[in-house]
């Protein structure tokens, strides 16, 4: 059984969250992006304590396919510093992750 992750970034409009989760599925490096939001978000960034709205993206894809969607995120995004975090999915319905496996394969 190939290895799923969901992987996760941020960004500070809905729209913008549309694009990058769109791209991502188009591209075929994730088989799906859910976005939740307006999320608030509070973080050090150049020294100072910053509060800000922001719109998460959740991928799911597979662990072969994790470089080809960084690279995507980071191409696509327009943070200096995207947040890019995998998460291993160690439990998971077969059908759904066998559909994860098939929407990601490369070909």
């Amino acid at each position: 059984m190939a290895a799923y992750l969901t992987v996760l970034t941020t960004t500070d409009t809905a729209e913008k969250a549309r694009a990058l989760a769109a791209s991502a599925v188009e591209a075929g490096v994730a088989a799906c992006a859910q976005i939740d939001g307006p999320i608030t978000s509070v973080y050090r960034w150049e020294g100072a304590v910053r509060t800000d709205d922001e719109w998460r993206v959740l991928y799911k894809t597979t662990a072969d396919r994790y470089p080809e969607l960084e690279a995507h995120i980071r191409q696509a995004h327009d943070y200096d510093t995207p947040e890019i975090i995998a998460t291993p999915v160690t439990h998971g319905s077969p059908a759904y992750l066998a559909w994860v496996g098939e929407e990601t394969a490369r070909g």
